[in-house]
């Protein structure tokens, strides 16, 4: 606050925003990332940064922007959750008591149908179960409630017609509305909730983080009606239902769309007349972010996620296993999950203080701009439901983000670590059963895994110009780039002229120059000439394609359309 009376800053380190823009446009025309003409207020321009949804994300935040009103209702430890899936009844039993047994604190039972032989052993009055099957709703939930002994209240029946309708699942929608209204009068008399509005339905097909907040505000103001329309108080029904988002390792947005997500609720409970203003919230780490390839940099993103739910105030937080992209998640991965909370909660002490990034001028801002955007989609699909559940509209917008999500994937401005960047072409990964809640998202880094699906047949001669000391820089860039769709390169190593090169290749029929800018000048058009007459179909340069004083087939330098690129190299090796 402005006027606080507290001053925590010596007047030696005051300093004016006049001060730091002066300080950061040096910074950046030392780099030339500013010209010298340019006033030092084009810093913010310069380094702020555009989300999928169009907000910008300044480098520094600001004073002026009013505190989220809405705090989360959450004290202490966050609920720690665990996903329970697989065909396997009794395997996901044993792995449901080891997970308990290892400190998770709920279940989330995903496509289980013998609820009684999945929840052997476990003691409902003290672990949450929440439910999630589509196929066999009323049957799961009737064969929950009657399993002997109380159910703690914070347990689920997990229905959620207008999700699995997005997710395309075949359902009538008169009898699931109907199915909805007896199950949530049945979940009332139980003292047990009976709604999950998951918006994971929305963001596994790749809805922006405002999309996905307006899908759930939506879909949950739905449910108020059909429910309210049936006999119970707006606050029974508000008190029905609980909030599912994805925690993304995008830290700081996943952050803002907890916060932003309660302060649309509250606003929504104002308007319908409710006492309560609390909204209960389970983040799951998004199944999207991860990758099959190099797995375990998925421990990475999955902490991080973690961190994100926790500040952000979830009440419950699943971390998927690192594993979990490659199949069903064994052991190993499971107590990895379970552990990440531990560590945030036990060791970190993260959820010993509500709200930690409350009041931080950044988040603040960032949690405002989405509760607006993501109450703009919230009108939005008002109108498009007035006669109806037409989704097409909002899966067309979806699309619009996946394409642009997509682009700046293929351009490596949006990197996916061990994929996209840094790729491993001789890892092993872990063997693991098929599991079928992978097959309801696109992972966003797709594309790069389907060339790494089917390597390359051959590999690509990298013609490096120089000592090793010249050209590693722009031979690490290429062969990075090349292994990321499947493509393996054989060096030439350490050259002086034209002959060591000529030596070292052996008919590939692709080949990539590699050297410093001065290499490419004195001797790049002789060894692309000799290259040529010695067998070569298809050359490439690491850098500008005017770089060489000859024609190349192809460059490649930063920036470059990375999916476009390897697609065109893998179909001249093929």
């Amino acid at each position: 606050m402005t006027d606080s009376p507290l001053t925590l800053a010596q007047p030696e380190d005051a300093h004016t925003r006049a001060e730091w823009e002066a300080a950061t446009a040096a910074v950046l025309r030392k780099t030339r990332k500013l010209g010298d003409n340019d006033p030092d207020g084009a810093v913010w321009d310069k380094l702020t940064r555009t989300t999928l949804d169009g907000i910008g994300i300044t480098p520094l935040g600001l004073p002026g922007v009013e505190p989220t009103p809405v705090r989360p209702t959450r004290q202490g430890a966050w609920d720690i959750r665990s996903l329970v899936s697989g065909p396997d009844a009794k395997l996901a039993n044993e792995a449901a008591l080891v997970d308990l047994d290892g400190g998770v604190t709920s279940l989330a039972a995903d496509e289980q149908t013998d609820v009684a032989g999945v929840l052997a052993g476990v003691l409902l009055d003290l672990a949450p179960v929440v439910l999630d099957a589509p196929s066999a709703t009323t049957a799961v939930a009737e064969a929950f409630l009657a399993l002997p002994g109380a159910k703690h209240p914070d347990s689920n029946l997990g229905i959620d017609p207008l999700g699995v309708m997005l997710r395309e699942v075949p359902i009538a929608v008169d009898e699931a509305v109907a199915e909805l209204q007896v199950l949530a009068r049945k979940a009332h008399q139980n003292d047990v909730r009976a709604i999950v509005v998951d918006a994971t339905a929305a963001h596994d097909l790749g809805a922006s983080d405002a999309q996905e907040l307006g899908w759930s505000i939506a879909a949950g103001v739905a449910y108020l009606r059909w429910l309210t329309d049936h006999g119970l108080s707006v606050d029974e029904a508000a008190g029905q239902l609980e909030f599912r988002y994805a925690a993304t390792d995008e830290q700081f947005p996943t952050i803002a769309k907890l916060r932003a997500a309660r302060v649309l609720w509250a606003r929504v409970l104002e308007l319908s007349g409710a006492t309560a203003t609390g909204q209960r919230q389970h983040a799951v780490t998004s199944r999207p972010m991860l990758s099959k390839y190099d797995p375990y940099v998925n421990m990475l993103r999955g902490t991080v996620a973690a961190f994100a739910a926790g500040v952000g105030g979830a009440d419950a937080v699943t971390v998927l296993p690192f594993d979990s992209a490659n199949g069903l998640p064994d052991a190993f991965g499971r107590r990895i999950a379970r552990n990440v909370n531990h560590l945030l909660i036990d060791e970190s002490h993260v959820a010993a203080v509500a709200d930690p990034a409350g009041g931080a001028y950044a988040v603040e801002q960032l949690t405002a701009d989405l509760a607006e955007a993501g109450w703009a989609e919230f009108q939005r699909l008002e109108q498009e439901w007035e006669n109806g559940h037409d989704f097409d509209p909002f899966r067309a917008r979806i699309a619009e983000v996946v394409a642009k999500r997509e682009a700046e994937i293929a351009r490596r401005k949006r990197p996916v670590t061990g994929l996209s960047e840094f790729p491993n072409l001789t890892e092993a990964l872990p063997e693991r059963a098929p599991d079928p809640l992978n097959d309801r998202v696109r992972r966003y880094g797709a594309s790069f895994e389907a060339l790494r699906d089917e390597p390359a047949a051959k590999p690509v001669f990298l013609a490096t110009l120089g000592t090793i000391a010249q050209h590693t820089a722009r031979a690490t860039f290429i062969s990075n780039l090349l292994a990321a769709g499947g493509i393996a390169v054989e060096p030439a190593g350490a050259t002086s002229g034209v002959e060591d090169l000529l030596a070292a290749y052996q008919g590939q029929p692709v080949v990539c120059l590699a050297g410093t800018d001065a290499a490419y000048g004195e001797w790049g058009a002789a060894a692309i000439a000799a290259l040529r007459e010695a067998g070569a179909q298809h050359v490439i340069i690491a850098g500008k394609p005017d770089a060489v004083d000859a024609e190349v087939d192809d460059a490649a330098a930063m920036g470059v359309d990375a999916l476009a690129f390897l697609t065109a190299t893998r179909e001249k090796l093929a």
